[in-house]
């Protein structure tokens, strides 16, 4: 079962609030749930972030998956302090060029 952090949209029409949730990748958006980990609200002048940090690295210690707009947010929250881009692609480093003859 894949486990995914991701955000599910609340609030009414035009006045959007976020859950970040823990889920797993098969549910839709607004789907089932396993666990809430805080609230995203991007209307307010701050952008009000909310986090519990301890469920967070729980979860991500057991191997679940932030998407990129989860990322970033954990990011902005101190949590996790380097973003990987592109979590679905394997990133390799670019090996040292031996000198050519």
């Amino acid at each position: 079962m894949a486990v995914k952090i991701r955000l599910t949209r609340m609030g009414d029409k035009k006045s959007p609030f976020y859950r970040v949730v823990v889920a797993d990748a098969r549910t839709s958006r607004d789907g089932k749930v396993i666990d809430s980990l805080g609230y995203f609200n991007p209307l307010v002048a701050t952008n009000n972030l909310k986090l519990d940090k301890e469920k967070t690295l729980t979860w991500l210690k057991n191997g679940a998956q932030p998407t990129e707009t989860a990322r970033t947010l954990l990011v902005k929250a101190g949590i996790v302090e380097n973003p990987k881009p592109y979590a679905s692609k394997k990133i390799v480093p670019k090996k040292k060029d031996a000198k050519k003859a």
